[in-house]
Order: C-alpha cells, then sequence, then structure tokens
C-alpha cells in the first residue's frame, strides 16, 4: 500500500526534474540566472554557517534598503544591455542630479519638484546618448562615455565639496524606516518607501518587457537589429527611448541613495556603472544583447550586497577583495554565457 502511494510521488518528482530539463534545453539562455540564484542561496548558507545572524529579518531589510538604489540602476543597465548596448554614463548622472537636486533643496524649491529635476536630469543625459547612438551613429560605449565626463564635469562644476541635505527635507523621508514585522530585540524586518519605489521600478520593467510590444522590440534589437526593421518593428524610437529610460533610472537612483544618506558630492557614483553591469551580467543579462531577465538582475544586485555583507562579517578579509571577487564573479558568468550562447547557435 505504502509503495502504492508513494509511486505518484515519485512521478511528479520526475516530471518536475523533466520540466526544469525541458526549460533548460529549450532556453539555455536561463542558465546564468539559476546560476546566480544558487549563489546567492549558496552564500547566505555559508554566512549563516560560518558567522551565523545572516538567515534573519534584519539582515535582510539592511540588504534591500542599502541596495535600492543599486537594484534600480541594475534594472536600467538591463534595458540597455539587451539591445546589445551599454550605458557608462549612469554613475555620473547620479553625481550630476544629487548635486543639483541638493543644492536646489537648500534653495528652497518645492521636494516634489527637486525630485521630478533629479530624475529629468537623467532624462535628458539619457536623450542626449539616445540621439548620439540613433541620429549619428556614435557607438554606445563612446556615447555614453561622452556623457559620463560631461556628467562628472558638471557635478564638479556646481561644488567640490559635500552638499548636505537640510534634515528637515521631506525628501529625507524617502529612507524613514516602516516596521513590517516586530521581530525579537532589533530583530525586525523594516522597509523604507525607497525599497518600495526600487519594487515597484522592478515590478514595472518586468511588466514592459515581457507584457508590451516595447519589450518585445528591446529583445530583438538585441538579437538583430535589421531583422527587427524588417518586422516593422518601432526600432530608432525604441533605441532612444531605452537610453531615456536608463537615463531617468539613473536619476531616481540620485534621489534614493540621496535621501538614505543626506549628502551629495561630485564623486559619488564613480564606478556605479560597473557595479550595475556587474549586477546585470551575474544576474543573467547577454553582453551581446538579446538575453536577460530584470529579476535576474535583481538577485545580481543582491548578490553583490550580500558579498560585502559577509566580507564585513568576516573582519579578516580586506574591503580590496570585494573588487577581487566581483571581477571572478563576473569572470565565471562571462564565460557561463559564452557557453550557454555557443549552445544557442
Amino acid at each position: 500500500m505504502s509503495a502504492i502511494a508513494a509511486a505518484p510521488v515519485q512521478g511528479k518528482e520526475e516530471g518536475l526534474a523533466d520540466r526544469v530539463r525541458r526549460l533548460i534545453t529549450s532556453n539555455p539562455s536561463v542558465v546564468p540566472t539559476i546560476a546566480s540564484v544558487v549563489i546567492f542561496v549558496g552564500m547566505i548558507v555559508y554566512g549563516e554557517v560560518a558567522y551565523g545572524r545572516i538567515v534573519q529579518a534584519s539582515t535582510l531589510s539592511n540588504l534591500l534598503i542599502n541596495n535600492a538604489h543599486v537594484i534600480v540602476l541594475a534594472v536600467a543597465l538591463t534595458f540597455v544591455i539587451i539591445t546589445g548596448g551599454i550605458d557608462l554614463s549612469v554613475g555620473s548622472v547620479i553625481a550630476v542630479s544629487s548635486v543639483a537636486g541638493v543644492m536646489l533643496s537648500n534653495s528652497g524649491w518645492n521636494p516634489l519638484a527637486v525630485i521630478v529635476t533629479m530624475i529629468a536630469i537623467g532624462a535628458l543625459f539619457g536623450l542626449v546618448s539616445g540621439v548620439l547612438i540613433r541620429y549619428f551613429n556614435v557607438q554606445p560605449f563612446i556615447a555614453t562615455l561622452a556623457m559620463m565626463f560631461l556628467g562628472r564635469g558638471l557635478a564638479s562644476l556646481l561644488s567640490t565639496k559635500p552638499e548636505q541635505l537640510p534634515s528637515e527635507s521631506p525628501i529625507r523621508a524617502l529612507s524613514d524606516k516602516i516596521k513590517i514585522v516586530d521581530g525579537p530585540k532589533v530583530n525586525d524586518l523594516v522597509i523604507t518607501p525607497a525599497v518600495i519605489i526600487a519594487i515597484v521600478v522592478v515590478l514595472a520593467a518586468f511588466f514592459v518587457l515581457h507584457r508590451t510590444r516595447t519589450g518585445r522590440t528591446v529583445y530583438a534589437i538585441g538579437g538583430s537589429e535589421n531583422s527587427a526593421l524588417l518586422m516593422g518593428l518601432p526600432v530608432h524610437r525604441t533605441k532612444v527611448l531605452v537610453y531615456v529610460i536608463s537615463g531617468s533610472l539613473a536619476g531616481l537612483a540620485a534621489v534614493l541613495y540621496t535621501s538614505r544618506l543626506g549628502t551629495a558630492q561630485n564623486i559619488t557614483g564613480i564606478g556605479w556603472e560597473l557595479d550595475a553591469i556587474a549586477a546585470a551580467v551575474i544576474g543573467g543579462t547577454v553582453l551581446t544583447g538579446a538575453y536577460g531577465y530584470v529579476l535576474g538582475s535583481v538577485v545580481g544586485a543582491l548578490v553583490l550586497g550580500l558579498m560585502t555583507v559577509l566580507i564585513t562579517r568576516d573582519g579578516g578579509i580586506p574591503p580590496e577583495m570585494t573588487t577581487i571577487i566581483t571581477g571572478g564573479i563576473l569572470l565565471v558568468f562571462v564565460l557561463l554565457q559564452r557557453a550557454v550562447t555557443r549552445k544557442r547557435d
């Protein structure tokens, strides 16, 4: 009787395994994303065994709160990389947007107007990059590199010293903690409005990429721009739109980061474009375009954030190792992506 009862269960288990194998076989581009999830879970298990107090509400809360702006940047780069492009300007956009925003706030501007202006600055940078790429046939690397230098220069022109956001500024409320679960001692599950905004951005990006014509066009451009044109898709408009989205999200990331830190300066965001690219790649977005998942990029951002947490908990690993470990993980995923694309070809 027990053997008869166990037979359907075993069949279900085999059916699930078969479905997973079919998914990987039919769509091997999900392999890097699955690998990033496995690595993230493995890091959590290792951290809990080695250091303890990793699997708890406060750790998850801090991971999301401290990396909300990185998640938004990773989403921005996901759009761009899927088209086969790159955006090196997002770090500089954060610098100029944050410095301008704090200075405008200090001059008495309405907080909502300041936030809109910060996002608009990013959108303007993205629009210029998109126009250079679309209408002047400038390579995305060169166009966004030029915007990177321009943004950093404008930020330095505005101010070379830290600008302090007023303590009473409503913008700081974006980082006010909201208790969701009252845990024992300080082990509370909390979020901030900035985290909620980041989640909304992720959900909106997922919907756009997987449920709209614009999303299908983004993937089609990465696969073959000429084929997308022959299919009658709005390729040129979408290419410009992708960079506007990237710049706008960089401006939004500046708002989230500034609200948490309370200061802005011209050196803010140096190297963040590389962190965002790394998060997207670790999450399964292929650098050659056409393949990528927003949710995978979120996992990639959390992998980088958790890695910093584990290095801090260890105490014996120098902070400089973060860059080395990130480079190693990135190299592994680039090689994995190469193997996947070869298999598809």
